[in-house]
């Protein structure tokens, strides 16, 4: 067996970084599945009500910012999450295209039926605390690098 480097190693899927990244978010996404399903959200929904239960009240231009979501991918879960009652929108008076979104009761009720979640989700991904703060200081370093370019 050789190994002698080739100019198409840079090409070898087991030489990325993005593919265990991407498969990694696909897998943990699924894992979320069954905890998201007793509450009826889906992962996308529960990324925007975890903002909303820090923040209660905020800017739909703000939560597209912490989300990293876009509006057309941010439009249909808001309406989602208003039609389950778990928050309200209300166009700002000073810049109609923006919408202030806020927490109902319901919503917060809803907090504490997802409190279990994080810790399940943890010892799902089997890493140390050590290590589980290592891999989230190192992707959102990398986040922010890839953003401010």
């Amino acid at each position: 067996m050789s190994t002698k480097k080739s100019k198409y190693d840079s090409l070898k899927l087991e030489n990325q970084v993005c593919f265990p990244l991407y498969a990694c978010s696909k897998e943990i996404t699924r894992q979320y599945g069954p905890y998201l399903k007793k509450l009826d959200l889906t992962y996308t929904q529960y990324v925007v009500m975890m903002v909303m239960w820090e923040k209660e009240v905020i800017s739909s231009r703000e939560l597209a910012d912490l989300t990293h979501l876009d509006y057309g991918t941010l439009t249909p879960v808001l309406k989602r999450l208003e039609a389950s009652g778990y928050v309200t929108k209300e166009r700002m008076a000073e810049d109609e295209r923006l919408l202030t979104i806020a927490l109902t009761d319901k919503g917060r009720e809803l907090k504490d039926k997802a409190l279990e979640i994080p810790c399940c989700m943890a010892s799902c991904v089997g890493l140390t605390d050590e290590e589980f703060k290592m891999l989230y200081e190192l992707t959102y370093k990398a986040l922010k690098n890839m953003e401010s370019k």
